[in-house]
């Protein structure tokens, strides 16, 4: 399983809108100067994240972007549904139609539900705050703790 770039883009950022907390308003431009990102892929990840409700832009003097919540109230999950829709390691989860010949008779479907919300939860577990501020842990230190 991999993210798309947008979504990894996404993640990238409302980590530097992040850093903007509680200072001054930030702009596409800036974010996408600080990032590396293209400016037009900025914007059209900053409209994503608005009409989530993970940003919100100020027009006007003075105004610009910031987040919508606290960076410790939003969630990698919640990032990542902004550009990808729901977290689902299988389509047949979600309702819906479905083009799988093997779903009238699958044995593993009903268990999908549980791995989803595996993924979910541990994507859910990091924060905003925690990815703007911290430093991560390696996995080996993680391990030993």
């Amino acid at each position: 399983m991999r993210l798309s770039s947008m979504a990894d883009y996404a993640v990238v950022t409302m980590q530097a809108a992040a850093q903007h907390c509680g200072g001054a308003r930030s702009s596409a431009t800036q974010l996408a100067a600080e990032t590396g990102i293209p400016l037009p892929t900025t914007q059209k990840l900053v409209s994503l994240l608005s009409r989530s409700g993970l940003l919100k832009s100020i027009r006007g003097a003075g105004g610009g972007i910031q987040l919508a919540r606290p960076a410790a109230a939003i969630s990698l999950a919640d990032i990542i549904e902004a550009v990808e829709g729901p977290i689902a390691m299988t389509a047949c989860v979600e309702q819906g139609s479905h083009d799988c010949a093997l779903e009238p008779t699958c044995q593993v479907k009903p268990h999908w539900g549980v791995v989803n919300h595996a993924v979910r939860s541990a994507l859910d577990n990091v924060s905003l705050a925690s990815l703007a501020h911290s430093p991560p842990a390696s996995v080996t230190e993680s391990a030993t703790a």
